[in-house]
């Protein structure tokens, strides 16, 4: 019971959802699509919830072809005018489409006119992609990740504090462990090194997760002063920052 529960917190401690865009067997091209090859992209996220959960829909992402969960995809919203903006909750209404690439395989994707025209193609129409579509998404996914926190934070979901953590974390209860990018590295080592010891995986590489946000963006996010390592206990809420956050890292490239 124990080598599970520690393999399923490894699994939240080192994720990145965005799926590989050449799929298990590898960078096969059609012929009658355009296909954008994705190098070194992370690998697919694990489940948003425990066991029992609902298999997360799956959706295809427009440039590869690939299959993938939805939560773990971009949704890109087209506006009244044909105009494509990042849909990152999927609440928008109208036509959209999904991506699962990172920003780089994008960026290439709008300057070579690839992403155009698979939305076209996906949506049936003409469209019009901002050239700074890229900055978008990357924007959007991360103010999606940090109201995700907020909203943990105001749960009581949200440990903060070295002490605490480390208290919490030795006593193998922290389900996910995050960094700020501007944290110091003894700190960061010492959590690290008490989440091993909590989990029994001392010697592994398990360790927490780089938020690619300072300690003031996300002591602003928090509501809290000085926020530079932070910590969740419970398992949903885990899961819950875990998914958004793996989209923000997965984008910018930052894979587990």
């Amino acid at each position: 019971m124990r080598k599970a529960d520690n393999e399923h917190r490894k699994g939240l401690t080192a994720s990145s959802p965005l799926p590989p865009a050449g799929g298990a067997g590898g960078g096969h091209e059609s012929a009658s699509r355009d296909t954008i090859e994705v190098r070194d992209s992370p690998p697919p996220a694990p489940p948003a919830s425990g066991r029992g959960a609902k298999a997360d829909p799956e959706r295809t992402c427009c440039l590869s072809g690939q299959k993938a969960p939805r939560d773990s995809l971009i949704r890109l919203a087209i506006g009244p005018d044909g105009t494509i903006a990042p849909d990152v909750r999927a609440k928008a209404p109208g036509r959209g489409a999904w991506i699962g690439v990172d920003r780089k395989a994008l960026e290439e994707a709008i300057t070579k006119g690839k992403l155009a025209k698979a939305l076209s193609r996906a949506l049936k129409t003409a469209v019009n992609v901002p050239n700074d579509l890229a900055d978008q998404i990357e924007k959007a996914l991360e103010r999606a990740t940090l109201d995700r926190l907020g909203l943990e934070a105001r749960a009581g979901q949200v440990i903060t504090g070295t002490e605490k953590i480390v208290d919490a974390a030795r006593k193998g209860t922290v389900e996910l462990l995050l960094h700020t990018y501007d944290a110091a590295a003894d700190g960061t080592r010492k959590l690290d090194q008490a989440l091993r010891v909590g989990l029994d995986l001392e010697g592994s590489d398990v360790r927490g997760l780089a938020i690619p946000a300072t300690r003031a963006i996300l002591s602003m996010a928090l509501g809290r002063e000085n926020v530079v390592h932070l910590a969740l206990i419970a398992p949903a809420a885990a899961a819950r920052v875990n998914q958004a956050l793996g989209r923000w890292r997965g984008f910018i490239g930052l894979d587990g």
